[in-house]
């Protein structure tokens, strides 16, 4: 019961188009709907209606980010929770918001607009249900199987932590503690994956980049050959992340907004024990080859 995991991520953007083609031609998503100001992405192996939404404004940043919760009487516990938390919620209609039911949404410790529901369109993906092949034929580009997760920032990481998983039911997979033993930075789950979410330090409301599963190592490596083919600016890697132990690399779409391939990791259960860093350890923690971070990777949009 709860929620089950990540549903999709709205950002915007200033040009429609230009971000159509990058997330088609270059990540390989399939376009699934136009309106007159929004953009609609899903992966081959996804079922739901989408997973990325992109919509027409002059700044570059982040709408909301919505999870997909297991049944219809989770929304209305959560509701609770997060009323009862002290923040208020909002009903969305079915049929108001394109290719879901009902939903409800709130703003976080975070700064950040959430989105919880469990009605969502069923488009298919490219494999049939009976006999299908490990793959399809013919696909495009880098071509990620799903959306993987998001990393959002917060000014009180305690605080957004605590919301998220005495509210909300997340579980803490791993955590960067400063000098004096505050958290700087938390990888949550729901997926039984190392992480759905992830808070660090940061301006309330901020994007720093949200994640594409690649199925292994080989497809990280592929990755950075369509990238650099494309002149896609890399920000990090490919290299391997201490945190999670997921193989990654870090972009820029042509927005300037972050995206992220990753594979790897580990199945963490629900009794799975924290892993603590420590801040004299950062760079390995989120490098663990190069041991350092670089200017850049700090960017975040609000």
């Amino acid at each position: 019961m709860g929620i089950l995991r990540l549903g999709h991520v709205d950002i915007t953007v200033p040009d429609l188009d230009l971000a159509a083609a990058y997330y088609t031609q270059v990540m390989g998503m399939i376009e699934v709907e136009r309106t007159s100001d929004r953009v609609f992405f899903k992966c081959w192996d996804e079922e739901d209606h989408h997973s990325l939404a992109v919509r027409y404004d002059p700044r570059v940043g982040i709408d909301r980010f919505s999870f997909k919760v297991e049944r219809e009487d989770d929304l209305t516990e959560l509701e609770r929770n997060v009323e009862a938390y002290g923040f208020r919620v909002s009903r969305v209609s079915a049929g108001e918001e394109v290719g879901q039911g009902e939903s409800i949404r709130f703003e976080t410790p975070s700064g950040h607009e959430m989105e919880l529901v469990h009605q969502v369109e069923k488009v298919g993906g490219l494999l049939p249900k009976v006999n299908p092949d490990p793959v399809p034929q013919g696909l495009t580009g880098i071509a990620p199987p799903r959306m993987d997760h998001l990393l959002v920032t917060a000014e009180e990481v305690p605080e957004a932590t605590r919301f998220y998983m005495d509210v909300l039911g997340f579980r803490l997979t791993e955590q960067l503690l400063d000098g004096d033993g505050h958290q700087i930075g938390v990888w949550l789950e729901r997926s039984h994956s190392p992480h759905d979410l992830a808070v660090v330090s940061g301006p309330n409301g901020g994007l720093h980049h949200f994640a594409f599963w690649l199925d292994d190592w080989d497809h990280v490596r592929r990755a950075a050959d369509i990238l650099a083919y494309n002149s896609i600016q890399i920000d990090v890697g490919p290299t391997r992340h201490g945190i999670t132990r997921g193989n990654t690399i870090y972009f820029f779409d042509p927005m300037g907004t972050r995206n992220e391939v990753f594979t790897g990791g580990y199945r963490p259960d629900p009794d799975f024990p924290t892993i603590t860093w420590t801040e004299d350890n950062i760079g390995r923690a989120i490098f663990y080859y190069e041991g350092d971070l670089n200017d850049r990777f700090m960017k975040v949009h609000t």
